[in-house]
This record gives structure tokens, C-alpha cells and sequence, in this order.
């Protein structure tokens, strides 16, 4: 599922709507369900499922779609589905009775399917003909007003999950050399450990922010980091207060999104859990749920338990606004978060 918080769009037509879809998820559906709320006239949220397995009932996975929809305030809502007839039409038939469990207009219902539409609810063959009608995104103002917005739609989901990928080839084994030589370092730090502190926790939190700050100024800069920092700031940030740390610093502007993508796609698969989590946290205040939604993945594949992949997840499940948590996290003692309302103006 992939939701967003996106510039507001202004829809006029079905053709418009499917335009926009794209940009709303950052990715052009395939074999989907999408459901898109508005307010008015505009479109406001998207949330995006895999069609149903033809021998499951599409009931659940659609009455949670619509519950994820619900919680965004809005009015009203559309939905479609991108595939062929006889996979879509159970799931749209579906997720409209479950839009209408949750007391949210039904617009309309369409089907997209190479390159033309249809839709549920009209019958009228001067605008709706049986063969359907087809579509030129590329004409619409929609998709102008998106580009010009600096938003982005890769070709299918498989271009999202390869941005988040692991390097690989000689890049990794440079990341592997880095990393032992990291540990190296960290051992040694821990072994100047004062006897009042045997475990380190102060000289190690120390050095983790000095990389943390060094690494969001070289960001800053657009320069991007070395192979042994990379490796020594994956490494500090296994330390939850090296990790709070930079948590508290991330928000959704595009420099923590580099910086973060860059970090969780060198970092050794052992040190990837809060890297991964810093980047969905700042995909999801920039209105980016599906690059959080697979930066996740990649999270909990690795490291199923590790509570702050797992609290972003149940939040993105859950189509939790970033509006509602704008000044979170306020991160008190080691493990502790909190929130307050206004600690930086929202990313937009």
C-alpha cells in the first residue's frame, strides 16, 4: 500500500484522475486497486493495493484500503483499477461497498486497461462507450502541473524498490572493507572507555553525533559521503542515541532523502535497520509513502523487530497524515519518543 500527501491537484475530468494517479503513488500502477480521496475538487490522498488473488476474497485487504482512506478527512472518493476485466471488477466492486461502509462518497469507479477506461457507473456511450475510451496522460495538465511540481512517476514499482536497492559488485566489497575497518575503530574507542563508563556509551554517543553532523554539512554541501564514513556512521547509528539523534535532525527536505538512500544502500545488510528508518521517516513527511513503504521493506527483511521500522510501518498501514504528528519525534530518554506539536514547519 502506498499513500501520500502530495500539492493539491485539481481534477476535472477521469482522464485527469488517471494522470494524476502516478504522481500520487510515484509510480505508474499495474495489477492494482487504487482508491483516491478528495475534498471538493481536489485530490488530496491515494492509497494503493495489489489486486486480489481471483481465488481469495477481495473483501479485507479492500475494507482496510477504504479504513486507510477514511482517515484522511475527506469527502468524497474514486477508485480504479488497472488490469484486465475480469481480475478488476471483483476488487473495485469490493472496495466500493467497502467506501460506502465508510461513509465516503463514491465519485466514480473506473478500470483502466491498455491505454483506455471505462467506467462502472456510466452508461452513457457518448461519453462512456463500450470499448472505452482512451487516455493521453502525457496531454493532461495534470501531469504538466506535477512535473512543473517537481514530482516524479517511475515506471512501475520494481524502479521504486531498485532506488533503495543494495550496491553491489565492487562498490560492496569496498563497503565490506570499510566496515570491518569501522569496527576496528569502534573497538578500540570502547577500549579507552573511562572506568566510569565501561560500556561507552558516552564516548560512543559522542562520536555519533559528530558523524551525524558531519554528515547532514556534507549534505548540505552536496557532497556526498566516503566509504569509511558511510560504514562508521552505520555502524554508531546500530546505538539507539546516535540513532534519536539523527531522527530528531531528519525531516522531509530532499537532502535527507539522499543522504539517507545513499546510507541505507551502502551500509552492510547487519546495519541497514536505521538507516532504512531514517529514510522512510523523511520520504513519509515529504508525502513519499511509497519510497517509505519500500525502504520499510527493506527494514523488516533484514530486521523484523526493530521497533522503529515496525512504528513507521503500522503508521504508513494505517494512512496516518504526517500532519497529524508535525513537530514528532521529541525523543526524551533512550528508547523514549514523545511529541510536540511545531518543532519545524511541515515539509512540503
Amino acid at each position: 500500500m502506498a499513500s501520500t500527501e502530495l500539492p493539491r491537484l485539481a481534477v476535472r475530468s477521469p482522464a485527469d484522475l488517471i494522470a494524476a494517479v502516478p504522481y500520487l503513488l510515484g509510480f505508474h500502477p499495474a495489477e492494482s486497486v487504487v482508491v483516491v480521496a478528495m475534498r471538493g475538487r481536489r485530490v488530496v490522498f491515494a492509497a494503493r493495493a495489489d489486486l486480489p488473488d481471483p481465488a481469495e476474497d477481495p473483501g479485507a485487504p479492500l475494507r482496510h484500503l477504504a479504513h486507510v482512506v477514511g482517515r484522511q478527512r475527506a469527502d468524497a472518493a474514486t477508485v480504479v483499477g488497472y488490469g484486465p476485466a475480469h481480475r478488476v471488477t471483483p476488487a473495485v466492486d469490493a472496495a466500493r461497498d467497502a467506501l460506502a461502509e465508510a461513509g465516503l462518497v463514491l465519485l466514480d469507479a473506473l478500470r483502466v486497461t491498455d491505454g483506455r477506461w471505462w467506467s462502472y457507473l456510466c452508461d452513457e456511450a457518448g461519453c462512456c462507450p463500450p470499448e472505452g475510451r482512451r487516455y493521453d496522460p502525457g496531454a493532461s495538465e495534470i501531469t504538466a502541473s506535477a512535473v512543473y511540481a517537481g514530482q516524479v512517476a517511475l515506471p512501475d514499482r520494481d524502479a521504486l524498490v531498485a532506488q533503495v536497492a543494495p550496491v553491489d559488485g565492487a562498490a560492496r566489497e569496498a563497503m565490506r572493507r570499510a566496515t570491518a575497518e569501522a569496527e576496528q575503530r569502534l573497538a578500540r574507542l570502547l577500549g579507552e572507555a573511562p572506568a566510569d563508563d565501561p560500556l561507552g556509551g558516552g564516548p560512543v554517543r559522542a562520536a555519533g553525533v559528530a558523524a551525524v553532523r558531519e554528515a547532514l554539512r556534507r549534505q548540505r554541501r552536496g557532497e556526498r559521503l566516503g566509504d569509511d564514513e558511510v560504514a562508521w556512521l552505520s555502524l554508531l547509528l546500530t546505538r539507539v542515541p546516535v540513532r534519536d539523534h539523527a531522527w530528531e535532525r531528519t525531516d522531509g527536505r530532499d537532502r535527507d532523502i539522499r543522504l539517507w538512500t545513499d546510507v541505507l544502500r551502502r551500509a552492510e545488510p547487519e546495519l541497514i535497520a536505521a538507516p532504512a528508518s531514517l529514510l522512510a521517516f523523511a520520504a513519509w513527511r515529504a508525502g513519499q509513502g511509497a519510497l517509505a513503504a519500500v525502504a520499510l521493506e527493506r527494514a523488516l527483511a533484514e530486521h523484523p523487530d526493530y521497533s522503529l521500522a515496525l512504528l513507521l510501518d503500522d503508521l504508513l498501514r494505517r494512512g496516518v497524515p504526517p500532519s497529524e504528528l508535525d513537530g514528532w519525534p521529541v525523543v526524551g530518554p533512550p528508547g523514549v519518543v514523545g511529541s510536540r506539536r511545531r518543532r519545524r514547519r511541515p515539509a512540503r
